[in-house]
């Protein structure tokens, strides 16, 4: 980590003196940004301006996404931005839609064994139906090849 000399500032914020000698603030730590981008198979190097801009603008999108969902959720209420609040917004928000696998509505463990008992007896019901249609297609071609 060349030209990378972090220190603490008031806030929790990191500032980090890049190799064009000017403080720039970040929150996330870069050396852990930088490990996740070189994880893809695509990256062999990775830039100083890039690495800083990846922090910035996820800190950004980070930023915007809770105070989109404090602003849009029950959070409001309880002076609280909420769990609850940032799956609602993943769900109901077109711009945050990617999220809802990563961010799902939290459901008691009863509701969700309720749902797939409901599924598995839907899943059977299906079976069901099929085998009924099937057995009625045979009857068909059966008395077709007799009516021959």
């Amino acid at each position: 980590m060349r030209g990378e000399r972090p220190r603490p500032l008031r806030g929790g914020k990191m500032a980090t003196r890049l190799s064009g000698g000017e403080n720039r603030l970040v929150s996330l730590p870069l050396s852990r940004i930088r490990v996740i981008m070189k994880s893809s198979p695509e990256v062999s190097s990775i830039n100083q301006d890039a690495l800083f801009l990846t922090a910035k603008a996820t800190e950004l999108f980070v930023q915007y996404l809770a105070s989109y969902s404090y602003k849009h959720g029950r959070g409001k209420e309880k002076n609280a931005l909420t769990y609850s609040d940032l799956s609602h917004t993943a769900e109901e928000c077109e711009t945050f839609q990617f999220l809802a696998d990563i961010l799902p509505k939290k459901i008691l463990a009863s509701k969700y064994l309720k749902m797939l008992e409901k599924e598995k007896r839907d899943g059977e019901l299906g079976k069901c139906d099929e085998e009924d249609d099937e057995e009625e297609d045979d009857d068909e071609a059966v008395g077709e090849a007799v009516g021959s």
